[in-house]
């Protein structure tokens, strides 16, 4: 029994780097996506959308090992919770992944055409969803839900900002028809970076889950 909790201790470390390696790197991509985005830089933008493979298979890795756990050591309790959760934020954490990607998309795109610059409201709202990203990774790496507690309020705010940053740019269109298009994509880019405050706090939720065990989805309440 000692060697079978030892060696189930040992899984668990395992998975929770694999994890935070995974955070990491999606991290790094989103940060990547918003400067290309800023800055206009295609070719930062371009290393996002090929890194997202590198995202994919880190994100199959942590799944087969999840399901590698769960079938060889039958964990309960807590340690249950824990599988769980990495499950779920996996999954985010690749749609965050996938998310940057667009996001450098849409900076691609944009570069190509006249220069205009970006509304205040999304510098904003990017350095928001940053902030919440790595604290919902720094929630899990110290199972602090106090700290997932604060991402999930925050995403009120992000949500503001991107409904002005609609308000702002149907204004636009109705001055600039000609540039419709563009006004779109920069839209786009807007609702990617609220999708991946979504997320962030998806993962801040899992956090609240693994360290209470209280699920606090559909909840106005934190």
């Amino acid at each position: 029994m000692a060697r079978h909790v030892l060696h189930l201790e040992r899984e668990l470390t395992r998975l929770r780097d694999l994890v935070l390696s995974l955070g990491t790197r999606v991290e790094e991509s989103v940060q990547n996506a918003v400067k290309s985005l800023i800055e206009r830089n295609t070719d930062l933008a371009k290393k996002v959308i090929e890194s997202d493979r590198e995202i994919d298979l880190m994100e199959v890795e942590v799944e087969e090992e999840c399901l590698k756990i769960l079938a060889l050591y039958q964990p309960v309790a807590n340690d249950l919770r824990f599988i769980v959760s990495i499950l779920k934020m996996n999954q985010d954490l690749e749609r965050v992944g996938d998310l940057a990607a667009n996001v450098s998309e849409r900076a691609i795109y944009l570069s190509s055409k006249e220069k205009m610059p970006i509304p205040f409201e999304i510098n904003s709202m990017a350095n928001l969803v940053k902030e919440m990203l790595r604290e919902s990774l720094d929630a899990f790496v110290n199972a602090d839900a106090n700290l997932a507690r604060k991402v999930c309020a925050s995403d009120d705010a992000v949500d503001d900002l991107n409904r002005e940053m609609y308000r702002q740019m149907e204004s636009a269109m109705r001055d600039n028809p000609d540039r419709i298009k563009v006004f779109i994509q920069i839209l786009s880019a807007s609702r990617y970076l609220e999708r991946i405050a979504d997320h962030a706090t998806n993962i801040a939720e899992d956090v609240i889950y693994f360290t209470e065990g209280e699920i606090i989805r559909h909840r106005g309440d934190l």
